[in-house]
């Protein structure tokens, strides 16, 4: 499994107001969402008019596909009007043997999800 993840930061220079910024972010992660599995997520510099900090992930076996994924993004993110890219970094990272450590390093928290998350278990157990 790959994990693939981009720190966006946006400079919005039209922006007179934080309802002018949002308008900005919010068309990109709309867009980005709608056309690209992914998550993104504002991350910083949420007071500033201008400039805007976003976080995007994404999941797959492949990656390739996770390379892919995060350029597209990347193009989203230039072709905006009202808003240019500042800064652009991204990283892919290997999670496991195509997934199957993955079960072995969580062992020590199996069991804990009702008390991490405040879920009661249930009659059999599950939480």
């Amino acid at each position: 499994m790959f994990v693939g993840v981009a720190r966006i930061v946006l400079s919005i220079p039209g922006a007179r107001s934080l309802k002018d910024r949002r308008r900005a972010v919010r068309s990109f992660k709309d867009r980005a969402r709608a056309r690209l599995p992914v998550s993104v997520a504002e991350v910083g510099d949420v007071e500033l008019h201008q400039r805007a900090t976003l976080g995007v992930a994404v999941v797959s076996g492949d990656a390739s596909r996770c390379r892919e994924t995060l350029a597209r993004v990347a193009e989203l993110a230039r072709s905006l009007a009202d808003a240019r890219v500042a800064e652009l970094a991204t990283e892919l990272i290997p999670f496991g043997d195509g997934g199957r450590e993955l079960r072995a390093s969580l062992a020590p928290f199996e069991g804990l999800a009702g008390e991490r998350f405040g879920f009661e278990p249930d009659e059999e157990g599950e939480p």
